[in-house]
């Protein structure tokens, strides 16, 4: 039986995907009901950094807590692809003592070779191209509130990063509509543009791109490990702050998801962060439970 990844939110078909989603939303309701759920007993996750995280690992970790398991966090200080292994060797190496790895890593490529060489389940929680952990939950949080994001209009605001395509990815596969309304200079990759034309516009004009929106979606303008353009993004971004005049013209149920962390004054508004169409505090505790469920969907045989 060939093991199964999840890298790309487009290596899934929808049926799956949306199955995760509704068995996230199950296994909230049952965690906040006080069930006990051991259905990974014995089970031994190994989550792998290269950089440092709060939502990715609190979730993974507590997750496979509550879903009885065992979680192993290994820094590239405390392994030895920190000191020049091989990604295949310790591909092969880990995946042999564990029930599945997760990579919070800047490379996709290394995420990719490191999939190719296991004998267990993978799992991107976060590379320089897609975020397809982050997007379950975000998917998740809009079905709460909203139910199916089906024919809504989605808007991204700010940099064309790998949230934005992985947005890309989604709206192609949940046949939404994505505005994507990025600085010049700062759109998504070329190869995400040319492969996922279908569902997706694109707008210079940030306010004109909210109008009527369903959503509107943004993040920092400086991801980690870009520091060094922090005060060039600045400028470059000065138009791109997703404040109340956005909102103002999106529709009146329209949401506010933000992956977090946040810059506030920056990418978005306070007043907007804060405010009631923002629904941040349960997207960033879904990674919780969206993570929990494909834990199941990937480990649970």
């Amino acid at each position: 039986m060939m093991t199964k990844h999840f890298i790309d939110l487009d290596d899934h078909s929808f049926e799956d995907l949306q199955g995760i989603i509704d068995n996230a939303i199950a296994l909230k309701k049952s965690h906040q009901s006080g069930e006990i759920n051991e259905s990974l007993k014995n089970k031994t996750l190994a989550m792998i950094f290269d950089k440092s995280s709060t939502r990715t690992r609190v979730s993974f970790e507590a997750g496979m807590t509550q879903l009885g398991g065992h979680s192993l966090f290994l820094s590239d200080k405390d392994i030895q692809i920190g000191r020049g292994e091989p990604i295949t060797d310790s591909a092969i190496v880990i995946s042999s003592m564990v029930d599945a790895v997760m990579l919070r890593v800047s490379s996709h490529e290394d995420i990719m070779a490191f999939a190719k060489h296991a004998s267990t389940p993978v799992i991107n929680a976060l590379s320089d191209e897609s975020h397809p952990c982050q997007m379950l939950a975000d998917l998740m949080t809009y079905q709460e509130h909203r139910g199916s994001i089906k024919g809504k209009k989605v808007v991204w605001v700010g940099d064309g990063n790998n949230v934005c395509q992985t947005f890309m990815q989604a709206a192609e596969i949940f046949d939404f509509n994505l505005i994507v309304s990025t600085p010049k200079g700062y759109q998504a990759a070329q190869g995400f543009a040319d492969k996922y034309q279908n569902n997706i516009s694109y707008c210079s004009n940030p306010v004109e791109a909210c109008k009527s929106a369903d959503l509107v979606v943004t993040d920092v303008w400086a991801s980690m490990g870009m520091e060094s353009e922090q005060k060039a993004r600045e400028l470059a971004f000065r138009d791109f702050q997703v404040n109340n005049e956005m909102m103002s013209v999106a529709n009146e149920d329209a949401l506010f998801m933000h992956c977090l962390p946040a810059h506030r004054g920056e990418e978005v508004s306070t007043e907007v962060i804060d405010g009631k169409q923002s629904v941040i505090w349960d997207e960033a505790e879904n990674r919780l439970h969206a993570q929990k469920a494909l834990l199941l969907f990937l480990m649970d045989s």
